[in-house]
């Protein structure tokens, strides 16, 4: 069954595999990227290629996450073209790198408003059409850094992407009765095959960053430890495959989360026992019915 499907933060790593994977099984796909004529220009001309020589229904639109009116606009226009929306993938997000006091409180607002506001804004465009099909999914695409084991110098990401999987948590119980569906991907540390670090913030108050690198110089070497507990074959592309495999299950046969963790970092132990007590706690309460969406 062929769905139409808007994907955030499409222009690369993630994104952009998810847009591949998602239009290669056969889902009409809308990859949400910003600056389309500008930065971006050359990653729509890559996937207008790409579909072309695949024969796929995949297409680059417009839509900036920071700006509501792009937001709605792209929505709209997918709505006018397709007659509605089937699933939202939430991937737009912006890792930083760095000591947290070293981040200016605005830095951090722009963080969360990337990997938080974000889904907030896409929701409140595409849910009204969801709740009037009683059908939809959305897929959250999360972090095991909300929960397993987390170094240091990642902490405004980190923060973040937890925020994002407690809002995805309220929300699946919220639109369940609408009969829209809803699953967290949750990745490991994948430190090839996307620009995570790379595009990486940094901290803008450089001379509190400076004091942190007299006493934690040996940061880099901590990451790079923690990067080298990734199998060297560990494929991000995974990530896509897995997000495909999702979209094709019926209604209520989705998993409330998927884990593609290489390095085991024990987000996946935490999270289990987290959403059993979710799961316990709406039983008790006589709630079941929010555990799963409206068939």
């Amino acid at each position: 069954m062929s769905r139409t499907v808007i994907v955030t933060g499409a222009s690369s790593g993630f994104g952009a595999m998810i847009t591949r994977a998602l239009a290669g099984a056969g889902h009409v796909v809308y990859a949400g990227m910003r600056e389309t004529t500008g930065r971006n220009a050359p990653a729509v001309a890559e996937l207008a290629e790409w579909s072309g020589a695949h024969g796929v229904p995949a297409q680059a639109i417009d839509l900036d996450v920071s700006d509501q009116a792009s937001v709605d606009a792209a929505v709209a226009r997918v709505v006018a073209e397709r007659g509605g929306v089937d699933v939202v993938v939430h991937n737009a997000g912006h890792m930083t790198l760095g000591p947290v006091e070293a981040f200016t409180v605005e830095q951090i607002a722009a963080i969360y408003d990337t990997n938080v506001l974000s889904t907030q804004r896409v929701n409140r465009a595409v849910l009204p059409h969801m709740r009037r099909q009683r059908d939809g999914l959305l897929v959250w695409i999360g972090s095991s850094s909300a929960r397993g084991g987390t170094p240091p110098w990642l902490g405004p990401y980190f923060a973040a992407k937890a925020a994002e999987d407690s809002l995805a948590v309220s929300i699946a119980a919220e639109v369940a009765r609408f009969g829209i569906d809803s699953t967290i991907v949750v990745p490991g540390s994948f430190t090839t095959g996307t620009n995570h670090y790379a595009h990486a913030g940094h901290p803008g108050d450089e001379t509190t960053a400076k004091e942190y690198d007299q006493l934690y110089g040996d940061m880099d070497a901590l990451l790079a430890r923690q990067a080298g507990l990734s199998p060297a074959d560990a494929d991000p592309g995974e990530v896509a495959r897995q997000v495909a495999a999702l979209v094709d299950l019926p209604k209520g046969r989705r998993p409330f989360r998927v884990y593609i963790d290489p390095a085991q970092d024990g987000a996946e132990e935490v999270f289990r026992v987290g959403d059993r007590i979710r799961r316990d706690f709406y039983r008790t309460l006589g709630f079941e019915d929010l555990l799963r969406p409206a068939t």
